[in-house]
Order: C-alpha cells, then structure tokens, then sequence
C-alpha cells in the first residue's frame, strides 16, 4: 500500500452520526471501532467511536473519531492530518520532520492494534497522526 495523506475529523460524541451522513454524501465502506472494544468500559466512553474510516468508491477516505469526555471540543481543533500506510521508512521520515520543532503527543510505538502510531502537533500548531501497518503480503 502507498502512502496516504487524510482528513482526521473529531466530534464530541456524534461520530457515527456523522460519518453515516458522509457515506450518505460520498457513498462506500464505513467502519467503526469502539473504545469498548479495546477495553475502556467506562460509561459515556464505551460506545464512542475510537475510531472510524470511511473509504468512498471514488478513493475518497475520510477518518473521524471521537474525543475523550474529559478533552475540550471547539471548531478549529476539530481536525488533525492522518498519514498511514505501510512504508514504515517513508513515514518514519515524515514523522521525524514533522516533530523537528514541534511537540510530540504520543510517541510513534506499538499499539493495541499492531500498529506503529504517534501524534504530534507540528511548529505551526498543526496537528498530524501517523500510523504504521505491517507491510500486505
């Protein structure tokens, strides 16, 4: 798989709401993950979307999750640049560059998932997302 540049929405509980209204525009595969499903059983946490991925039969591929309760929601940090793929070099790279002079969120490591992910917010207070997945075979 190539590498991909995506847009990262985040909402404050509608998630799914949502990006069933963007299959509904775009058309396509929606999948959900919850975070239930990776062990945060906390009420008003276990039925948010830790994460969800739309992917159009255009190519489009729109990505959303929902933010944590205890995290402030407001137009304008309601969006982070997602960079996946499985060129782990390639992405490294980008990463390395894009941290140069900006603040790590979470470290670029092993997962739940498998995959290698971080966040970072870069030296113009963009926020990015990598994630790293095992090559296909």
């Amino acid at each position: 798989m190539a590498s991909r540049l995506n847009p990262y929405l985040s909402f404050a509980g509608n998630t799914r709401t949502a990006m069933e209204f963007y299959q509904s525009v775009f058309g396509g595969e929606l999948n959900t993950t919850t975070f239930g499903e990776f062990g945060m059983t906390e009420p008003g946490v276990k039925d948010r979307i830790m994460h969800a991925n739309l992917v159009s039969p255009s190519g489009f591929a729109l990505m959303a999750a929902d933010i944590p309760p205890d995290m402030e929601h407001k137009p304008g940090n309601n969006i982070t640049i997602s960079l996946s793929g499985d060129d782990g070099a390639d992405l490294r790279g980008y990463w390395e560059k894009l941290v140069d002079g900006g603040t790590v969120a979470m470290p670029l490591e092993k997962q739940a998932w498998g995959d290698e992910f971080g966040m970072c917010i870069d030296r113009f207070g963009i926020p990015w997302m990598v994630n790293i997945s095992e090559p296909s075979e």
